[in-house]
């Protein structure tokens, strides 16, 4: 398949990919035509989850681990001594291809340092996907970064090969990014954002009217923060996120843990990486103002800048909120109904097809999978209960964390019992 020098090159750039972690594939429908290799439309070596959950496979490389800046944050920044190496456009192709025909992966999700400029390493990641497409037919998915300073021109072709673009703007704000990448500008990373953003919505409007337009990054455009390595706490993290949502139509958002990699002064003390409860919690808040429709000064604000590690953002901001529960789920609208602990998006869906054939009580949650001894606490069934004279805010918090540390025990010694 290859000779030694490009799978020495394969470890070497797929591990460097590794910190990269914006390749969720999702929301593209690229459709597989004139019999050729791959189709989006059903998923995006690392595993991605689609935005209804299912798994895809995706080749996830550097073009190069050459770079001229000098972050540092990064483990491919030019000072740090590591191996190095560059792919040819020609090496890149094979490999997604010959990967793809043994069912090794769906998708190519391909970033790159940058070597010369910008513009010289985006057109190179042009060319490989412009090959895949054109000259191997290839309608798998494929995810290519956007490098900031590359031109206009060039993101235009990049959007009509790829499926995603990302424009990663690496720290939460352009102070941190001048403290730790003195080299690179915010709106150097703005300016491609706001681009990408209107040829996606030109092109939409133009296949409206003609069916046979191109598409344009199907689907979309997203960003990566490294989190930890600078001050920001989560509410000004969350603020960047929802300016970015509401103003530059992204999709996705993705939080990345600072990994201690580097000895540089400006960074924190070496062993001291982020908690990945840090990033889970990010996350979930960021789905609640997705999907939720939970205002970010609702989860964290100048009071409580930080969100809480032991309880998950929708039990906090229900905990802080107790007036305006319990929720009787046989009257109570829908947005209110999901935003009880323990009651998700389909959940939610669920109670409301239920009630309109009978009036529901708690062993009727119970049968539709509802954790109802964790959403007791917040409803009520058409009676005059009153949550705040039973609990309060603190003893509602140790009981779900009694409840939860009691079924992480239960579950782990399930597993042990099958050894």
């Amino acid at each position: 398949m290859s000779s030694n020098r490009v799978i020495e090159k394969l470890e070497i750039l797929a591990d460097a990919a590794k910190y990269d972690v914006s390749c969720a594939s999702g929301q593209s429908n690229r459709k597989n035509t004139n019999k050729g290799l791959g189709d989006s439309s059903g998923s995006g070596i690392c595993h991605a989850y689609t935005e209804d959950g299912r798994c895809v496979s995706l080749l996830k490389i550097l073009l190069t681990n050459y770079c001229i800046f000098d972050c540092a944050y990064c483990v491919s920044r030019k000072s740090n001594d590591i191996k190095r190496a560059a792919f040819t456009v020609e090496e890149v192709v094979d490999l997604t291809i010959n990967f793809y025909r043994r069912n090794y992966i769906e998708g190519l999700f391909l970033s790159s340092g940058i070597f010369h400029n910008a513009d010289y390493t985006m057109e190179r990641l042009v060319r490989i996907a412009k090959k895949l497409r054109l000259e191997q037919n290839f309608n798998g998915y494929i995810h290519l970064k956007a490098i900031p300073g590359a031109s206009e021109e060039l993101m235009k072709e990049a959007g009509l090969y790829a499926d995603r673009l990302s424009v990663n703007v690496e720290m939460p704000t352009a102070k941190s990014l001048k403290l730790l990448a003195p080299d690179k500008n915010h709106q150097d990373v703005i300016k491609p954002m706001k681009y990408l953003k209107n040829e996606i919505i030109g092109h939409k409007e133009e296949k409206k009217l003609n069916r046979k337009a191109p598409v344009f990054a199907p689907a979309g455009q997203s960003t990566q923060m490294v989190i930890g390595a600078t001050r920001e706490n989560d509410f000004e993290i969350l603020k960047v996120a929802d300016y970015f949502y509401q103003k530059m139509n992204l999709r996705r958002v993705y939080y990345s843990g600072y990994v201690p990699i580097s000895t540089d002064n400006r960074l924190p003390i070496i062993g001291t990486p982020v908690p990945i409860i840090r990033e889970n919690r990010l996350y979930q808040a960021d789905w609640l103002i997705r999907f939720y429709g939970f205002n970010v000064n609702e989860i964290v604000g100048d009071d409580q800048p930080h969100l809480d590690l032991d309880i998950d953002p929708k039990l906090g901001w229900a905990l802080r909120n107790l007036h305006q529960f319990p929720v009787d789920v046989n009257t109570a609208d829908i947005e209110m109904i999901q935003r009880v602990p323990g009651i998700g998006f389909l959940s939610a869906k669920k109670i409301v097809t239920a009630r309109r054939y009978k009036k529901l009580f708690p062993e009727d949650l119970q049968k539709l999978g509802i954790p109802y001894k964790r959403a007791r606490y917040f409803l009520a069934f058409s009676t005059p209960f009153s949550i705040q004279k039973d609990y309060t805010p603190i003893q509602i918090k140790q009981q779900i964390l009694k409840l939860q540390n009691s079924k992480y025990k239960n579950n782990f010694s399930g597993q042990l019992s099958l050894f």
